[in-house]
C-alpha cells in the first residue's frame, strides 16, 4: 500500500523590515499608547498635546506628531536613536529633542511625560515654580519645582532649558507651557506627574487665600529620606501613602 505523499509546506514569508520595526518592544509600545490615553482621561492632558517617551536598548520609543492619543495604535509608536534619527512610518513627537537628550545625559531615566495640565499650566503662564508647599514635593528628589524659560516649542532651546531646570530634579514647568517629568520606568512617571499637578493645584488654591507656609530645605530633605524605606521592599518606589 503506497503512503500518500507528504504535503509540502509553503515558504513562510519574510517579514519586512516595517513590520520587524513595528513589532519590536510590543508590550512598551501598547503600555505607551494606553498611558497616553490615560493621562487625557485623568485631566493632566488635552487633545494631541503633551507627549511620552520610554527608553528602549541604544534608543527610545516616543509618541508620534499630531496624532489623536485615542487613535494611536502601537505601531505608531516610533522608535528613535539617541544620534536623533528615527525609524518608521511615523514622525516623532516635535518635542523629541528633550526626551533624546534626557535619555542620553540621565541614564538613570527610563521614560519622560509632558502634559499641558491646567494648575502646572497656569503657574508656568506667570514664569512660577512650585516651591514646599506640601512635603510631596519630596517626589521630585528636590526642595522645589523649576519654571523654565520660555522658548518655541520642538526647539533646541526647550531642551536646553529644560535639561537645565530638570538639574537635580525629577520634575520641572516649562514657561507658557507645561510640565516634563521623569522616572524609572514610564509608571512611575506617569505617577509623578499626577502629584505634579496636585502640587500646582495646591499651590494655586493657597495663593488665593492668603500666603502659603514653605517648607525648609532641611525639612524637606528629612522626607526625601524617610521616602528611602517606605512601601514594600520589593518596591522602591519614591512615594507615599
Amino acid at each position: 500500500m503506497r503512503r500518500p505523499a507528504a504535503r509540502r509546506r509553503k515558504p513562510r514569508r519574510a517579514s519586512s523590515p516595517r513590520l520587524e520595526t513595528e513589532m519590536k518592544h510590543e508590550a512598551l509600545r501598547h503600555e505607551i499608547v494606553a498611558r497616553c490615553i490615560e493621562m487625557n482621561a485623568r485631566g493632566i492632558n488635552q487633545g494631541t498635546s503633551g507627549n511620552i517617551s520610554a527608553r528602549v536598548p541604544k534608543g527610545f520609543l516616543i509618541t508620534p506628531s499630531g496624532m489623536a492619543y485615542d487613535e494611536t495604535k502601537p505601531a505608531d509608536i516610533v522608535l528613535m536613536r539617541l544620534d536623533g534619527s528615527h525609524v518608521g512610518r511615523r514622525k516623532p513627537s516635535s518635542e523629541w529633542r528633550f526626551h533624546r537628550d534626557l535619555m542620553a545625559t540621565r541614564p538613570e531615566i527610563g521614560a519622560v511625560v509632558h502634559t499641558h495640565s491646567m494648575f502646572a499650566t497656569t503657574l508656568s503662564c506667570l514664569g512660577m515654580g512650585i516651591p514646599a508647599v506640601h512635603y510631596m514635593i519630596a517626589a521630585t528628589g528636590a526642595s522645589s519645582i523649576r519654571c523654565a524659560p520660555y522658548a518655541t516649542y520642538g526647539t533646541q532651546e526647550t531642551a536646553d532649558n529644560a535639561l537645565a531646570a530638570l538639574a537635580d530634579c525629577n520634575a520641572c514647568l516649562l514657561a507658557n507651557h507645561g510640565m516634563i517629568v521623569v522616572g524609572p520606568t514610564l509608571k512611575k512617571a506617569m505617577w509623578l506627574a499626577i502629584e505634579v499637578e496636585t502640587l500646582a493645584a495646591q499651590y494655586w488654591r493657597a495663593l488665593q487665600i492668603g500666603r502659603p507656609n514653605i517648607l525648609t530645605d532641611e525639612q524637606v530633605q528629612a522626607v526625601i529620606e524617610k521616602f528611602r524605606t517606605y512601601g514594600q521592599a520589593a518596591e522602591t518606589a519614591t512615594g507615599c501613602c
